[in-house]
């Protein structure tokens, strides 16, 4: 079954990218596999699938021990700065830096690990004051403060737009993010010396992202099922 919904969610991504104009290799498809048994992901990985998002430290902790280096885990969650140093230490990218005190934690914990950790500072594009997220105004000035933190890449943006009824009414959302980003790292702040990385795009709307400039998606129903 994992093998089968992989090789669709694959399909629809090779569609999206090539009415974009866009080669599908540079889109990265996260499987996020946030409640869902260790199993499951052995079985996503035997099908080729190597990056998975997690949500919930302590269960991110306990599978990345498990799988041994198998996968790469984003951590894909809210996340709090005294929990920092399981991240820093544990997961290959943090996707939800939004404010200075967590950067902070997450570089002095990298730094002890003597390992560079990859970010992306997650913005609230859709200003919901139940999500997450820096205020897209705001982006620059948080980026700006994290630029000493030399343990930190700031590879990109990520964000969670407010759900609407079809794709298309998502695309302005996803159009603010990636414009943001490209700003951002004309000024020299985010991907400096790799590309720009923008994460967003979920199992119902990820073509839509992909048609804005997605660079990660992150599918979890359309390849595990429902939680």
């Amino acid at each position: 079954m994992i093998k089968d919904n992989l090789t669709a969610i694959h399909q629809r991504i090779n569609n999206a990218a090539a009415q974009a104009g866009r080669r599908a290799d540079e889109i990265t498809l996260i499987a996020v596999s946030k409640r869902k048994p260790v199993e499951l992901i052995k079985e996503a990985i035997a099908a080729g699938q190597l990056d998975f998002g997690e949500n919930y430290l302590q269960e991110a902790k306990e599978k990345i021990t498990e799988l041994s280096g198998q996968a790469r885990v984003h951590f894909i969650g809210s996340l709090q700065s005294n929990k920092a140093k399981d991240a820093a230490t544990l997961c290959n990218m943090i996707h939800t830096v939004d404010r200075l005190k967590l950067a902070r934690a997450l570089d002095r914990h990298a730094q002890a690990a003597n390992r560079s950790l990859a970010v992306l500072v997650q913005v609230n594009v859709g200003r919901e004051e139940r999500k997450a997220g820096v205020l897209p105004e705001d982006a620059e000035e948080l980026i700006g403060q994290m630029q000493d933190l030399a343990n930190l890449e700031i590879r990109g943006l990520m964000t969670m737009p407010p759900h609407r009824a079809n794709q298309e009414e998502m695309r302005p959302y996803f159009a603010e993010l990636r414009q943001l980003g490209e700003e951002l790292q004309k000024k020299g702040l985010i991907a400096t010396n790799c590309a720009l990385e923008l994460s967003m795009g979920m199992s119902e709307d990820f073509e839509a992202a992909i048609a804005e400039g997605a660079t990660m998606i992150r599918v979890g129903t359309a390849i595990f099922g429902a939680r």
